[in-house]
């Protein structure tokens, strides 16, 4: 896949930055850039996105573990942002997708909890709560 110049400078407009050699943007300019062209890819397992959901018209899941067979799912003609819950597994999600050729990826910078620290819009099924006393602790309620 040729490097796709627009999304590039989608990217350049929204003031990315490089953390060693992943492209990352920040959650503020992440929900931007989804009001205009972007896709957030949510990478995160279902019970974690069927309680908070990210709120933007652009939204693609696929749960990390699933990636690999799924990834021809993601478009390629537009900005991708690979989100997780704080940014760990983007990190191997975004090294996939490269060896895949896509060039047109960033990694959400703090993942949902930033999203989410910014104030930024949240879809919250309360149906779907869950416990835990840290994010890497979270399971459903039961």
């Amino acid at each position: 896949m040729l490097r796709n110049m627009n999304t590039d400078q989608a990217f350049k407009n929204h003031n990315a930055f490089w953390i060693d050699d992943f492209k990352c943007i920040s959650a503020k300019n992440a929900f931007e850039l989804c009001q205009k062209s972007g896709v957030i890819l949510d990478i995160r397992m279902p019970y974690l996105t069927l309680f908070k959901k990210f709120d933007v018209k652009n939204l693609l899941y696929i749960p990390f573990n699933k990636l690999k067979v799924e990834f021809k799912n993601i478009p390629t003609h537009v900005p991708v942002i690979i989100a997780d819950s704080t940014g760990v597994k983007s990190r191997e999600a975004i090294k996939l997708l490269m060896q895949q050729e896509y060039t047109n990826t960033a990694i959400l910078g703090g993942g949902f909890v930033e999203w989410e620290r910014d104030g930024l819009p949240v879809i919250l099924d309360i149906k779907n709560r869950l416990s835990g006393s840290c994010m890497c602790q979270l399971k459903p309620k039961k």
